[in-house]
């Protein structure tokens, strides 16, 4: 199955969230870092000798994104997950100079709490939700992490009624969908197709009245424009789907096999992830993206080994980067 995607004229994804912060690092090709050309807002800072300091940016165990997508003479505004703490996601983009009232819909990629929690701040600014708000149908079990030996830890779910009490429309969608006139596309749940991106073993989920294996994630979801006479950029949360699945997926369903930029969480990190590393590298380096931002859950090995492997495509991450694609 192929769905045709109406190719954009150029987008910003501008890291709202992600787990570093580094304010020492350059622009690097469509990496810009720092506040678009304006002063860096400043707080009260009683034990400096000016009494002020910058207004710096948040960093926390999550993600989210901002695409300011442009098409013609119009730029549409997505956010893409919203962070791990109530009032983060919103307060970056209060220092960020990016009013949350110019967002037009949001997408979630799953339903695990360092994606969604920020919804929170979000409201907050709203007043109201107003918004279509994209997930799949299990983005709403309950969730823990059950390692042999041990307790199990519950991840804590986000709450239905409180996202639809805000005024938020809910729109799950299993299958591919499109959003602005079908020029973004949201994967839906993702073909699982290569050998070795076998999901989350010790992740279990509350189905039918009882906890079960749940390795999958069936609900995690990607994001897909077409930008034009570049190619795919692919935009994922944690990529538990597996992020050369997302992309290998990204492809079939577009028909456009060239691969501009992948961006987000790559969930590498930890001892289940780890030896699926020099596979996943690979199979990256084969895709062959100009653009590769592997952010959040991907782990220091994974980002080590894909800086070595891709140094002309690697770009490394940090809370406000925009890239300009």
């Amino acid at each position: 199955m192929q769905i045709p995607i109406e190719p954009v004229d150029a987008v910003t994804i501008t890291t709202v969230m992600d787990n570093s912060s580094d304010m020492l690092l350059q622009d690097q090709g469509p990496a810009k870092r720092g506040g678009p050309g304006r002063d860096v807002p400043k707080r009260s800072a009683r034990f400096l000798e000016a009494g002020e300091t910058a207004d710096a940016l948040l960093a926390e165990h999550g993600f989210s994104a901002l695409l300011a997508i442009q098409k013609g003479d119009t730029t549409a505004r997505i956010l893409f997950d919203a962070g791990m703490t109530p009032d983060g996601a919103a307060e970056n983009l209060r220092r960020l100079e990016l009013p949350v009232k110019d967002i037009e819909a949001i997408v979630l990629s799953h339903g695990h709490f360092d994606h969604t929690t920020g919804m929170h701040g979000i409201v907050e600014s709203l007043g109201l939700g107003n918004l279509p708000v994209y997930i799949h149908p299990e983005f709403w079990h309950q969730r823990r992490i059950a390692i042999p030996g041990r307790e199990p830890r519950d991840l804590p779910a986000t709450s239905k009624h409180a996202l639809l009490g805000a005024g938020f429309e809910i729109i799950e969608e299993r299958q591919p969908s499109f959003l602005l006139d079908n020029s973004l596309l949201i994967t839906g749940e993702v073909d699982r197709t290569t050998e070795f991106e076998r999901g989350f073993p010790v992740h279990e989920a509350f189905i039918n009245g009882e906890w079960q294996p749940d390795p999958l994630i069936l609900d995690d979801q990607a994001a897909i424009l077409h930008v034009r006479g570049k190619g795919l950029v692919v935009l994922t949360g944690c990529g538990h789907a597996g992020i050369v699945n997302i992309v290998r997926y990204a492809k079939r369903l577009t028909g456009i096999d060239q691969v501009y930029a992948v961006i987000g969480g790559f969930h590498l990190g930890g001892q289940h992830f780890e030896p699926i590393i020099g596979d996943t590298v690979a199979a990256l380096r084969d895709l062959a993206p100009e653009v590769l931002v592997p952010a959040h859950c991907t782990g220091w090995k994974a980002q080590h080994a894909l800086a070595a492997a891709m140094p002309g495509a690697f770009i490394p991450n940090s809370v406000g980067t925009r890239y300009e694609l």
